[in-house]
């Protein structure tokens, strides 16, 4: 168990982001009014940040940080799902019909679930995250040429053939589900059936070919929405431990951070929970404690943001261990204008800071829309606040005990206002 601390060590600094420009890719922006401010003030921990891709990508802007110059992906509207994780906002039921409501977890359909392509078309079409992806690699070919990669979690392959656009040596690239069938043929068709070696199984369960005992480095796209849930960063610190070059190896990406902020959302909290309160004139209430215990991954509007953002989670893939992806953090939010506060909502930032130029990408609602899009909290009763006003509180995370893929989250809340007292309101959610 690990606990954030979001001033120490000057990991953290004040960032203010003024983008607004929510693209037509989107599916749905939660409705706010348009008089309200959009400023985003961020207490950031991924580093100075520049959003950059390729000569292709959108312009660029600056965050700050506290990682060094950081290109940023200036994120293009696409939809896209990630490799390691389900498309949708609400994971499908298990087919178990002896697997009740609580009892089903994102183990029932997991693996299963990534050996249908319109996954990865979704993921792959998010240019955010590929692109990002593609300009990390194919500029920094000094660090790919002649050495041994390996792919966690490799879906269609993509990440490998940029290894090998970039001069890799070898890339050793794995996969559980059957997907893996069709990065072969992939891989064939673009001529690199030589240079790519594609593996089906757990990372945990396989042995490399070729006597392979050392990789230079791993690439993966782990991440899932509120960065760690149906991820795979488990498997990938597996295989730094067993494989990586204790030396010179690289875990691409290397940092990761995770913020918190609250927001006015009262149209959509009454869409989604004060729904139940009157279905067609019954009282289905009942369902109204389910609906508060869910979070829900959706776009939020950046006018909706009420507070600034602090860091809750920051990650060294190069150094973390299991331990630390269950945390504890304390948080202090500041009201940047008289509102309501009907939400707490989580995002991450991630960066390749290893290389030659660092760059990331972010997920936040000020950026444009990736298909981890932001995680919602939804609060039972909202919050008045006046500018200047603020919210602290403790947000804890584990992995829930009978699938370690999905997390059990809980919110501990102190707000001592001039309209609204709340004092050790204590709030459990399930994302699974």
């Amino acid at each position: 168990m690990t606990t954030a601390n979001n001033n120490g060590n000057g990991m953290v600094e004040e960032k203010e982001v003024h983008n607004n420009n929510m693209t037509a890719g989107t599916k749905r922006n939660l409705s706010s009014s348009p008089s309200k401010s959009s400023n985003d003030s961020t207490e950031n921990g991924v580093g100075s940040v520049e959003n950059g891709t390729s000569s292709s990508s959108p312009p660029t802007k600056k965050l700050s940080s506290s990682v060094g110059a950081v290109e940023m992906s200036d994120n293009t509207a696409m939809t896209n799902c990630n490799d390691e994780k389900a498309t949708t906002d609400t994971p499908s039921p298990s087919n178990n019909s002896n697997t009740s409501h609580d009892e089903q977890t994102s183990k029932d359909y997991y693996f299963d679930s990534y050996s249908h392509h319109g996954i990865h078309e979704e993921m792959l079409k998010d240019e955010v995250r590929t692109r990002t992806y593609q300009t990390a690699i194919l500029n920094n070919k000094h660090l790919f040429e002649n050495k041994i990669i390996l792919d966690v979690g490799c879906g269609t392959g993509i990440l490998s053939m940029f290894a090998v656009q970039a001069g890799a040596r070898h890339v050793y690239a794995v996969d559980c589900s059957s997907i893996i069938e069709q990065a072969k043929k992939i891989v064939s068709d673009n001529g690199m059936s030589n240079k790519i070696t594609l593996i089906q199984g757990k990372v945990e369960d396989i042995t490399l070919p070729d006597n392979i005992t050392h990789v230079d480095i791993i690439v993966s796209e782990w991440m899932g929405y509120f960065l760690l849930y149906e991820s795979m960063l488990n498997t990938v610190l597996y295989a730094r431990d067993k494989w990586l070059n204790p030396t010179e190896g690289i875990v691409f990406p290397d940092k990761a951070v995770m913020y918190l902020c609250a927001v006015e959302d009262e149209q959509m909290k009454y869409e989604r929970i004060d729904f139940w309160d009157n279905v067609y004139g019954f009282d289905m209430s009942a369902l109204k404690e389910v609906a508060l215990k869910e979070p829900v991954v959706d776009i939020v509007d950046p006018k909706l943001v009420v507070t600034n953002s602090v860091p809750i989670l920051n990650i060294d893939l190069q150094t973390c261990t299991e331990d630390d992806l269950s945390f504890t953090s304390p948080f202090r939010l500041h009201a940047q204008r008289r509102d309501h506060i009907h939400s707490f909502v989580a995002y991450f930032e991630c960066a390749f800071t290893r290389v030659h130029k660092p760059l990331g990408f972010s997920t936040s609602p000020f950026s444009k829309y990736t298909h981890w899009k932001q995680t919602i909290f939804y609060l039972q009763e909202p919050i008045s606040m006046e500018e200047g006003e603020e919210i602290t509180g403790m947000i804890a995370c584990r992995p829930n005990p009978k699938n370690k893929r999905d997390l059990d989250i809980s919110l501990d809340v102190n707000f001592d206002g001039a309209h609204t007292k709340v004092m050790n309101k204590h709030l459990e959610y399930r994302l699974r």
